[in-house]
């Protein structure tokens, strides 16, 4: 049995650590308006594409006072927030700034040493015969039940394990990050290509949230499988190879 190599684990703490604290600043910043809306723009006079009741501040209609920037007509308007703590979010807008940086430094390691070892291509693409619908379907037979007894610890997945990982990797994670670009001025400023890609920010926001939610539901399924298939082995297996 192969255990998973060095620089392997050490990119998965890495990823795990900025991911958790990505997920916990970001929602933090989502709490202050929690309100998507698609297209360019988005505020709390226009109607939003999903309302998420996190906090106080999905109710637009209860914010006051009104602030009026100029006394001029059609000056834009805004209104204080009724959660105020979560108003002060500096902190966890700098913390996800740093923590998503780690995360794609670690990301662009793993896949350099993956493509050059090969254990991408040897590990998580699946072959094209594993991708017959008989063996698609055997393999989900034998996830729905739950029969762990011969599962080891190391590499040596199976289809629905390279399914997941190759989509995590190749498709949700990038998107995340582009999306994420698509949110700052600065770099649409230099890459406009990115707002016709996305549709504008506040579209790009409502993609980087769905890319959340699918990464939040990987890492509960995750972690639930290492649970079920020996958590002492799996976990000494991913952090000291053994």
């Amino acid at each position: 049995m192969r255990s998973h190599p060095s620089w392997v684990r050490i990119c998965h703490w890495l990823v795990a650590a900025s991911f958790l604290t990505l997920a916990v600043s970001g929602f933090l910043i989502l709490m202050v308006h929690p309100r998507l809306y698609l297209g360019e723009v988005g505020n709390d006079l226009t109607p939003a594409f999903l309302t998420l009741p996190i906090s106080n501040n999905y109710l637009p209609s209860e914010l006051q006072p009104a602030i009026v920037f100029a006394e001029l007509p059609g000056s834009p308007i805004s209104a204080e927030r009724n959660y105020e703590i979560f108003n002060k979010n500096g902190w966890a807008r700098s913390l996800h700034f740093l923590a998503a940086w780690i995360f794609v430094v670690a990301g662009i390691v793993y896949l350099a040493f993956g493509f050059a070892t090969s254990h991408i291509a040897r590990e998580l693409l699946p072959r094209i015969r594993e991708l017959a619908p008989s063996a698609v379907w055997q393999d989900l037979k034998d996830h729905l039940r739950i029969d762990f007894a011969a599962s080891h610890a190391g590499p040596g997945y199976n289809l629905l394990q390279k399914l997941t990982y190759t989509s995590v990797v190749f498709i949700v994670l990038p998107v995340m990050i582009a999306t994420g670009l698509t949110m700052s001025p600065a770099i649409t400023t230099a890459y406009p290509v990115l707002l016709d890609l996305f549709g504008g920010y506040q579209s790009a926001r409502t993609v980087h949230f769905f890319g959340f939610a699918a990464l939040i539901l990987f890492f509960i399924v995750h972690v639930a499988m290492v649970i079920a298939t020996g958590f002492g082995q799996q976990l000494r297996a991913m952090t000291w190879g053994k």
